[in-house]
């Protein structure tokens, strides 16, 4: 399966930004994913949502920059909340341990796209 393009876009409202993760999210994500998380910071975030449902595919480099922006968000104070991840991801954020450092929004995988 080709990889698809990964894409990071930024929406903030009254200071709870979300960051909708589209694509694969591995080591190519880095960049974009540290500028959505700049541009939300930038513009005042208190909260922000890491929206998965459009995302393809992580892989362990893709772990790797989500703990990079859970660092960023530990550093400066805000909430992250996780939601559109499927039930195999929600279990390697919860071995990894990665589910101690954000929420995880439980969607109902029939109605949500989530990544398989």
């Amino acid at each position: 399966m080709p990889a698809q393009p990964f894409s990071a876009e930024t929406v903030v409202v009254d200071g709870r930004a979300t960051i909708t993760l589209s694509g694969d999210l591995n080591g190519t994500a880095d960049d974009d994913l540290t500028r959505a998380y700049d541009e939300a910071h930038s513009a005042g975030m208190s909260a922000l949502t890491l929206d998965f449902s459009r995302a393809a595919y992580i892989n362990s480099t893709g772990i790797a920059v989500l703990v990079r922006i859970l660092a960023a968000g530990r550093r400066d104070g805000i909430q992250i909340l996780a939601r559109g991840l499927s039930p195999h991801y929600i279990e390697i954020f919860e071995i990894t341990r990665i589910s101690d450092f954000m929420r995880i929004e439980r969607d109902d995988p029939a109605t949500v796209g989530g990544i398989a």
